[in-house]
This record gives structure tokens, C-alpha cells and sequence, in this order.
């Protein structure tokens, strides 16, 4: 019996798994070893998941997650979930979670579009190219924390629509000062970010919120997309923000002259696949 986690900054998917079958899934909030320290992945993880799965005896803990990209930040949330569950812990990036589910064993350019962004060439085996994330700060294109925070700029500049503005401030009941507040001072910056765009996913038909949309997806493109030989590969995206703008996303790809065959909101399924056989 294993334990799969596959988690980003917003929601962790947990699933007891028995061969290629799913006993039991879970869902929790999510884990980021760049905004929590050991202690406090361990009382998320122990407060949310039901008892039962500390009483478990599991062959192995499979975790993929956000912000685990190097051996310091995959250390904490190894203790944590050793503290938790006492048995063998593998921890991989969530990139890695992509590149498996969606692609199991074939070659293919594996992309995360959701709270964050990251993008990867796995030659079906191992991720050979990454182009860096950057984070939400330095990078994310695409991302639905990238769509917020380029609207909140333009909010706070007076370059968004007044009527939107006004709208946006009354929605989310802060001031100015609170959405600075929730960016630079408070826990998950990015998770903040990412709501924006779901407020903003309400109103598509404005004719700004489109453009910003259509920019912030191009965005991903040409930063990322274009830096893999995507004329011969296909490309596979997974995460709330590719399925919530797919068909704006498809568009785009044919634009660019490449071919998108799968998007789906968790790689869960085929990370299921790919621990049975391996």
C-alpha cells in the first residue's frame, strides 16, 4: 500500500493506493516549503488528514510538491512527513508530478498552470530541460497569481477600468493598503494573487480582462514554450488555471503552431499509473 501526495501553494491531493487502485482520496490545503518552516507542514498535515492515515502502515510516501526544487527545501518536508507517517519518504517536485501523470513513460513538454507556472521537456524517463519558474515574483507566466498580480498593479496604478476597480475592492472588502498588506507581509503572496483571477474569470467578457488574459497565456509561450523544440513534442498542461481557460489556451497553441493533446486539473491518475508499474 502507498501514499501519493501531489500538492501546489493552494491544495494538496492525497491518495491511498493499492496496485493501480485508489482506495481513499483526500484533499487538504496546500504545502510550500519556501512559506512554511518543518514545524508547520507537520501541523498542516497532521490537523487536516484524517487519523486513519497515521494508522495506516504504508510501503512508501510519494510526495510531489511546489517549492520542493532543491535538496534543502525537499529536507523539510521529508522531516515533516517522516515525524508524521514513520515510514520511507520520497519527495519530488510537483514538476516532476506533471512530467509522470501526464506523460507516464513517453517523451513530451510537461507544463503547470495553476497558482504557479513551470514548464519541462521529460524524455520519458527523467526531466532533461527545465526553463526556471522564477517564481511569482520573477516569473509564473501564465500562472493565475502572474493574471492577479498584473491586474493589482493596475489597480493600484488607476490603469484598470474604474467600474472593475470598484468592483474588485468591494468583492475582496479591502482598501489599498490591505492588498498591499496581503502581498508583502502576509503568509501565501501568491495564494492571494491567484483569487484575483478567479474574480477575474467572471468577467471575460470585458474587453480588458480578456486582453490581460490573452497577454499573461502568450506570455507563457514565448518565455517558456518556445525555449523546447515544441514543433516535435507534444504538450501536456495540467492545474486549475489550464482547464479554467483551455479553450482560450488552444487557440493560442494553434498561433504558435503547436499541439496541445491533454489538459487536465490534477496529474494524479497517471502518477497512480506510473507507481504501479514501477
Amino acid at each position: 500500500m502507498k501514499l501519493i501526495a501531489e500538492s501546489s501553494s493552494t491544495r494538496t491531493e492525497w491518495a491511498v493506493v493499492e496496485g493501480d487502485s485508489v482506495i481513499k482520496r483526500v484533499f487538504t490545503e496546500g504545502i510550500n516549503p519556501f512559506f512554511q518552516t518543518r514545524r508547520e507542514i507537520s501541523r498542516s498535515v497532521r490537523l487536516n488528514l484524517p487519523e486513519e492515515f497515521f494508522r495506516k502502515k504504508f510501503d512508501c510516501v510519494h510526495y510531489y510538491g511546489a517549492g520542493c526544487t532543491s535538496a534543502n527545501k525537499k529536507g523539510i518536508v521529508e522531516a515533516s512527513l517522516v515525524a508524521q507517517f514513520k515510514t520511507p519518504i520520497e519527495v519530488e517536485s510537483d514538476l516532476l508530478a506533471a512530467a509522470r501523470g501526464l506523460f507516464i513513460h513517453e517523451p513530451g513538454i510537461a507544463c503547470i498552470l495553476g497558482t504557479g507556472s513551470n514548464s519541462c521537456f521529460y524524455n520519458g524517463k527523467e526531466i532533461e530541460k527545465n526553463v526556471r519558474s522564477g517564481g511569482y515574483i520573477l516569473g509564473d507566466e501564465g500562472s493565475g497569481a502572474a493574471l492577479g498580480k498584473l491586474f493589482l498593479s493596475d489597480v493600484l496604478k488607476g490603469l484598470a477600468p474604474q467600474d472593475l476597480t470598484e468592483l474588485f475592492y468591494d468583492t475582496f472588502r479591502i482598501e489599498p493598503s490591505d492588498a498591499m498588506e496581503s502581498v508583502y507581509s502576509r503568509p501565501f503572496p501568491n495564494r492571494f494573487l491567484a483569487t484575483i483571477s478567479f474574480f477575474l474569470s467572471e468577467h471575460l467578457e470585458n474587453e480588458y480582462v480578456n486582453n490581460l488574459l490573452v497577454f499573461n497565456l502568450k506570455n507563457f509561450f514565448e518565455r517558456n514554450i518556445k525555449q523546447y523544440n515544441y514543433h516535435t513534442y507534444p504538450i501536456r498542461l495540467m492545474g486549475s488555471t489550464a482547464v479554467l481557460h483551455q479553450v482560450l489556451i488552444q487557440e493560442i497553441a494553434k498561433e504558435y503552431g503547436a499541439e496541445v493533446d491533454q489538459i487536465v486539473d490534477s496529474p494524479m491518475t497517471g502518477l497512480v499509473q506510473y507507481h504501479s508499474e514501477v
